[in-house]
């Protein structure tokens, strides 16, 4: 199982956990219990780490800037408000994974014996290059993006299942996990891979806006009616009087070719055989960033030799 993870859990307020120097913390709190879960149930998961953005995604990355500077705006209003709830929500909007955050979650998973893979780019396209080579089962991420980088299996929600609270409502919800399948989907929609990428263009991906006004229903219709990328802007043009902010072209090239690292079945072999270093994890967790040792060693108990050696078959225990 491969999966494009890392998220900041917070207190009830929204804002991080922070260990004894002031550093964020609940990273390591959230990947900690949340990967010692998927051990039990018999997941072997490889983590992929993101690597240097694509110049397409670079736009994507300074709107997210902006929106995260306007959040946090106004979280300090709401701070000072007393607006419990509103901090919360403004909160999750300012997340923002450091490199400090990405290493020392990396620094973990290699105490805990789960291996990690440095993607050269977008992390969801090294992870679904692996899945489609049969390197792994599937591709584990919230992104839809995944499925059309190629990955031939998608698990959603593997690790936030549950009842959980939406934003700003005193509504709950039951989220399960879900797999995709990229050949049931096309089949099921009568499409190809190619039209279901610019389904994902028209509605709108990490690298492009997509069209204002057009959702699922709208984007299938138009990529059916397409032969060719061109005739999908072509239609955008001439029967929505619209148009898209950059060249689509090229959004369809780095979903087809993405820029991935080729790896060997050795080296994913070797990843899963892996073992986990009590000691060193507990000093980790406990020593350098404040969590309780006793909580720490207890849920380490869990993951044993006979835990780690469990074959990639449990996954189907949780869809």
């Amino acid at each position: 199982m491969l999966y494009q993870f890392l998220s900041i859990i917070r207190q009830p307020d929204g804002t991080p956990l922070m260990g004894p120097s002031g550093e964020v913390t609940s990273h390591l709190s959230g990947l900690f219990y949340r990967t010692i879960e998927m051990v039990e149930k018999g997941i072997r998961p490889i983590y992929v780490f993101d690597g240097v953005p694509s110049s397409l995604k670079q736009r994507t990355i300074e709107a997210r800037m902006n929106r995260k500077k306007e959040a946090l705006a106004e979280f300090e209003k709401a701070k000072q408000a007393g607006d419990i709830e509103l901090m919360r929500s403004k909160a999750m909007a300012t997340t923002r994974i450091t490199r400090e955050i990405a290493e020392s979650g990396r620094r973990l998973l290699e105490l805990m014996g789960i291996g990690c893979i440095k993607a050269p780019s977008e992390g969801e396209a090294q992870a679904s290059w692996m899945a489609s080579r049969g390197l792994v089962y599937a591709a584990g991420s919230q992104d839809y993006d995944t499925m059309l980088f190629g990955a031939p299996r998608v698990v959603r929600n593997l690790t936030f299942s549950g009842r959980r609270k939406l934003p700003m409502k005193n509504i709950y919800v039951n989220v399960e996990p879900e797999m995709m399948e990229l050949d049931r989907t096309l089949n099921d929609l009568g499409i190809s891979r190619d039209q279901l990428i610019w389904i994902g263009i028209l509605i709108g991906t990490d690298f492009n806006e997509g069209i204002n006004g057009v959702g699922p229903k709208t984007a299938l219709k138009i990529a059916k009616a397409s032969k060719t990328i061109n005739d999908v802007e072509k239609y955008v043009g001439d029967k929505l009087k619209k148009s898209f902010e950059l060249d689509i072209r090229e959004v369809e090239e780095l979903f087809k070719k993405p820029e991935i690292r080729e790896v060997e079945g050795s080296e994913v072999s070797k990843l899963l055989k892996l073992r986990c270093d009590p000691e060193a994890t507990v000093k980790f967790m406990c020593g350098e960033h404040g969590f309780s040792e006793e909580r720490i060693s207890k849920a380490l108990e869990r993951i044993n030799s006979e835990t780690m050696n469990v074959k990639q078959s449990g996954i189907d225990s949780w869809l």
